[in-house]
């Protein structure tokens, strides 16, 4: 009878454990899916900052090189060109980081999941285990 409850208590025991594993991974994945939202609207939230400096020092040259009896043809315009592809190449590389970085933040996430959930199975395999040789030992000592 007390080998009864004693494995009841080491199941119960056990499970609870391996419960907790598995919510532990649940809430860093939640937490690193979190993180890479945060970073996406991070990454948005600066590329529109950059559009927005472009698009001011375009126009403060164009309005420059309009007071100044400059038109913008020939070469101011393939300068105020160019410094709109290379800031746009800026971009697209930071665009390109941001989204990397929220890819891998997305691997941890599943990783921390798939982590727990194999944790939790050794918890209750080693429990299981545990039970068995203490059953064992319970029959061994009737005898």
């Amino acid at each position: 009878m007390s080998f009864l409850v004693i494995g009841s208590i080491m199941a119960v025991s056990t499970g609870v454990q391996a419960y907790g594993q598995i919510q532990a991974g649940k809430a860093q994945e939640a937490e690193l899916k979190r993180a890479a939202e945060e970073r996406r609207i991070q990454a948005e939230g600066q590329e529109l900052q950059r559009q927005e400096a472009l698009g001011r020092a375009l126009a403060a040259n164009a309005v420059a090189a309009g007071m100044g009896g400059i038109k913008m043809e020939g070469t101011p315009a393939s300068i105020a060109l160019e410094t709109a592809e290379t800031a746009s190449l800026a971009g697209g590389m930071a665009n390109l980081s941001a989204r990397l970085e929220q890819a891998q933040l997305r691997r941890q996430a599943k990783s921390a999941r798939v982590a727990s959930n194999f944790a939790a199975a050794g918890t209750l395999l080693d429990g299981a285990s545990s039970v068995m040789m203490g059953y064992e030992g319970y029959k061994a000592g009737k005898k």
